[in-house]
C-alpha cells in the first residue's frame, strides 16, 4: 500500500475516533480540542504560511490580514471585557464587516498584482460593505468558525482527490461528507454539559443558539440555555462541532510529512513549543483567560488562511474544468 493511501485510511480512522467521542462527550471533547489542539495548530500553520510568502503576490499583504485580525479580535473582545469599552461598537456591524474585508481582500492579494487595480477593487469591496450589510452575519459566525475548520477542510481534501485521483483519498472525503449526516440521523438523547463544561463553553454559545434558531441572534436567557445545552437538537449540533474542530486539527498534524511544517527551523519551533506550554497553563488557569489570550491568534490563522483558501477553490475549478474537457 502506497504512503498515500496509508495516510488516507489514517485519516479515515481519525474521523471515526472523533465521531464516537463526540457522540458521547461533545462539550468536553470540544474544550479539549480547542485547548490543546488549537494553539499547537495556529502557531505551527502562521509559521507555515509565513515560509511561504502567505501565498500572495505583496511582500506586505500579511500585515493588512493581521491588523484586521487585531482590531475585529479587540471589537470582539470589548463585548465581554469593560476596560474595553471605550472601542465597543454600538453594534456587531464593524467586526462582521472586517472579517469580510479580510476574506475578500484575501482574494485581491492572492490573484491582483497590480497597485492600481488593487486599488480599484479595494474600493469596490467598501461599496459592497454599504449595500450588503444585513447578509454579512455569515462573515461572523460561520466564515471563522464552522466554515474554515470544516467546508474548507473539505476543500483542501476534495482538491486533493481530484488531484491524486485517489480511491482511498475520494473515499476518506466520502466519510468525511456523510459525518454530519450520520449526526443528524443519530440524534439520540445525550447527557446535558457539565456545570464546567457550560460555562467554559459560554463565549461559543451565540454560535449555536444562531444555528439552531435559524441564523437569528438570540440573547442568552434559560430558554436559550436549555436549548444549547441540554435539548437532543442542540446535542446533535455540538456533535457536529466538536467533530468539525478536533478533525480539522488532526487532520493538518496527520499530514505533517506533506505540509512539511516540521522543517521550519529548531530555533522557531522551541519559540513554538514555549507559547504552547503557555497557552496550556492560561487554560488550566482559567479557561476563559485561555480564549481571551488566544482569540487574536486563533483570528490571524483564519485570515492569514484566506488566500490559501481561494486559491484552492480555484484549483478545485481547474481540476474539474479539465475533467469535463477531457471527457
Amino acid at each position: 500500500m502506497q504512503a498515500a493511501a496509508r495516510l488516507d485510511y489514517a485519516n479515515i480512522g481519525l474521523m471515526l475516533l472523533s465521531f464516537g467521542v463526540a457522540m458521547v462527550v461533545p462539550f468536553e471533547l470540544f474544550l479539549f480540542s480547542y485547548a490543546v489542539l488549537g494553539p499547537a495548530h495556529y502557531l505551527t500553520e502562521i509559521a507555515w504560511l509565513h515560509e511561504r510568502k502567505y501565498f500572495t503576490h505583496g511582500p506586505r499583504d500579511y500585515l493588512v490580514l493581521v491588523l484586521l485580525a487585531a482590531v475585529s479580535a479587540l471589537f470582539f473582545l470589548s463585548y465581554s471585557l469593560d476596560w474595553l469599552a471605550p472601542i465597543r461598537p454600538q453594534s456587531p456591524y464593524s467586526y462582521n464587516a472586517l472579517v469580510y474585508l479580510a476574506f475578500a481582500g484575501a482574494l485581491l492579494m492572492a490573484l491582483v498584482k497590480n497597485n492600481f487595480y488593487r486599488f480599484i477593487g479595494v474600493a469596490l469591496l467598501l461599496v459592497c460593505v454599504v449595500f450588503t450589510k444585513r447578509y454579512l452575519l455569515f462573515f461572523s459566525f460561520l466564515l471563522p468558525t464552522l466554515v474554515h475548520v470544516y467546508l474548507f477542510t473539505g476543500c483542501f481534501m476534495l482538491y486533493g482527490a481530484l488531484r491524486t485521483r485517489s480511491r482511498s483519498a475520494l473515499l476518506a472525503l466520502g466519510v468525511f461528507a456523510l459525518v454530519p449526516v450520520a449526526f443528524w440521523l443519530l440524534r439520540v438523547p445525550g447527557a446535558p454539559a457539565s456545570g464546567y463544561a457550560a460555562s467554559a463553553y459560554s463565549t461559543f454559545e451565540s454560535v449555536n443558539a444562531a444555528l439552531l434558531n435559524g441564523f437569528h441572534l438570540m440573547p442568552s436567557t434559560p430558554e436559550v440555555h436549555k436549548q444549547v445545552y441540554g435539548s437532543t437538537l442542540g446535542l446533535m449540533l455540538m456533535r457536529f462541532v466538536a467533530f468539525a474542530y478536533t478533525y480539522h486539527y488532526l487532520n493538518w498534524f496527520s499530514k505533517t510529512r506533506i505540509i512539511q511544517w516540521h522543517q521550519l527551523p529548531k530555533r522557531l519551533l522551541g519559540g513554538l513549543a514555549l507559547v504552547w506550554l503557555a497557552s496550556l497553563a492560561l487554560y488550566w488557569v482559567d479557561y476563559q483567560i485561555g480564549l481571551r489570550w488566544l482569540f487574536f491568534l486563533s483570528l490571524a490563522h483564519v485570515f492569514l488562511e484566506f488566500p490559501l483558501n481561494h486559491l484552492t477553490f480555484l484549483n478545485i475549478g481547474k481540476e474539474l474544468r479539465g475533467r469535463l474537457v477531457a471527457r
